[in-house]
């Protein structure tokens, strides 16, 4: 295993952690300052994570909702991305240590903004993973694709009414509004894309069931709002079922259990899990190291300036941040992250900023079905056509590029005004890559990459790296 440390800089030096929204707004609002940034991501795109839905339903390809970082950020000269996971924050040092493919990165900072995200939660259940992808990734999304698709195809050779009810069953656990975006969909995927596809089968007699603990669809968006997204989504033939939470669930179906502890099974061979989420192992990390606390879903409780307690330097902000119970949205990670790099810029340049973070709530969207939304803006509620059009029009806002506008645009014109669905193509890989990598492990699934004589990294005996990464170990 090689590790190195990435080069220093005479100027402040930022090191900031993942490439979502908190992670590249954040990078964005430091484009003018005097420091030397250095991003680091798991992956090398920045993923719009609110219509990863419709990458997998067909609607739009992955690059249209993950255009690469390095792209974003090319004319950004005072920022570097480099790829790896963070394995490993060392407050006292103020390093951050990444790793990919065997090779070790620690980068020294002076100030650290972590905007590593959430992943799914099962509610300690992880095992229902195996059989329900989240809705958290492009793999993700690619996966879900290939398993909604390929339910079709598999439907259209079953030889039993019985085999064919269980292909043609899909099932949606969590009614927010990823959940409720993600049943819509399905269903108009069955009832109007796919109806005259098929031969031996009528797509449109597919199941779609949308389960919830919970006592209303969309409970964030307020009664009346969440009463009309349930009704238009049962006007559309999605089954409703509210106050049932899963209690069991396996490759061919799920047993649900109601308040008065009925158990019902479900045979269904597509499962989509909506429902919770998980922050990143990095904030426990950080919790244990400065004494902070975390929240259930391990979040960490920040101080009002987003700083982490005992150590101003480092900010954390996005799904990892536990601040006046603020929702784990888009608007709440480009907010504090864009806070951040104001005191981050004001501390490069000698000063002190720690004014404490005020959340402009900019008002909540979910779409149900094409012309058809729900819209919560401050005190008002509203639905139906105009709702979506408003919805399209701020998703159409915040995606990242010019030409990722205009495809977008494209494809939607084609899904929602005519029938076809342009992203159809499914591979094995996409259906049994993610769990076939679970049961190899990850010494096997990722190898380490062999060095080469004077790879950078690797310093020969006697050499001088004149500035370039250096041996650390």
């Amino acid at each position: 295993m090689t590790v190195a440390t990435a080069p220093t800089s005479p100027r402040h030096r930022v090191v900031i952690i993942g490439s979502g929204f908190g992670g590249l707004f954040g990078a964005q609002a430091l484009k003018d300052a005097d420091v030397d940034i250095t991003l680091i991501s798991r992956t090398t795109h920045h993923l719009f994570q609110p219509l990863l839905y419709q990458v997998a339903t067909g609607i739009l390809s992955e690059g249209a909702i993950a255009p690469t970082t390095r792209e974003i950020l090319a004319r950004q000269k005072n920022v570097r991305a480099i790829a790896g996971e963070v394995t490993d924050i060392d407050l006292s040092a103020r390093t951050v240590t990444s790793e990919i493919l065997g090779r070790t990165t620690v980068t020294e900072y002076d100030s650290l903004l972590v905007a590593a995200g959430a992943g799914q939660s099962y509610f300690g259940n992880d095992h229902f993973a195996q059989h329900a992808p989240g809705m958290k990734s492009i793999d993700d999304a690619l996966e879900l694709r290939g398993r909604i698709f390929g339910a079709f195809e598999l439907a259209e050779l079953a030889s039993t009414p019985a085999e064919i009810e269980r292909l043609l069953t899909f099932v949606v656990v969590g009614a927010g509004p990823t959940g409720v975006e993600m049943a819509g969909q399905i269903a108009e995927l069955a009832h109007r894309t796919l109806q005259h596809d098929f031969r031996r089968i009528d797509p449109r007699k597919a199941r779609i069931v949308l389960l919830d603990g919970a006592d209303q669809v969309l409970p964030s968006f307020g009664q009346k709002l969440g009463g009309k997204a349930r009704r238009q989504l049962e006007k559309m033939g999605v089954e409703v079922r509210l106050g049932e939470m899963v209690v069991d669930l396996d490759a061919t179906g799920l047993t649900t259990k109601d308040r008065d502890g009925n158990e019902t099974r479900i045979e269904a061979l597509t499962k989509v899990w909506a429902a919770g989420v998980q922050a990143s192992p990095l904030g426990r990390m950080l919790a244990e190291q400065s004494g902070a606390k975390t929240d259930r879903a391990g979040r960490v409780e920040v101080a009002p300036d987003l700083t982490l307690p005992g150590h101003p330097e480092v900010y954390v902000v996005g799904d990892l941040m536990a601040l006046d119970k603020l929702p784990g949205v888009a608007q709440v990670a480009i907010q504090g992250a864009q806070h951040a790099a104001k005191a981050i810029e004001a501390r490069a340049a000698g000063g002190a900023r720690s004014e404490p973070f005020s959340y402009f709530d900019k008002g909540s969207m979910a779409t149900i079905s094409r012309f058809s939304a729900v819209a919560s803006i401050g005190k008002v509620r509203f639905s139906g056509l105009v709702a979506w059009l408003l919805w399209l029009g701020v998703h159409l806002l915040y995606l990242i590029g010019f030409k990722t506008r205009v495809t977008t645009l494209l494809h939607w014109a084609i899904s929602f005004v005519g029938r076809g669905r342009t992203e159809r193509v499914v591979t094995e890989q996409q259906v049994f890559a993610r769990n076939l990598i679970h049961r190899l492990g990850r010494a096997e699934a990722y190898p380490s990459l062999p060095r080469v004589p004077g790879d950078r990294g690797e310093l020969e005996e006697g050499g001088d790296d004149r500035g370039q990464e250096r041996a650390a170990g």
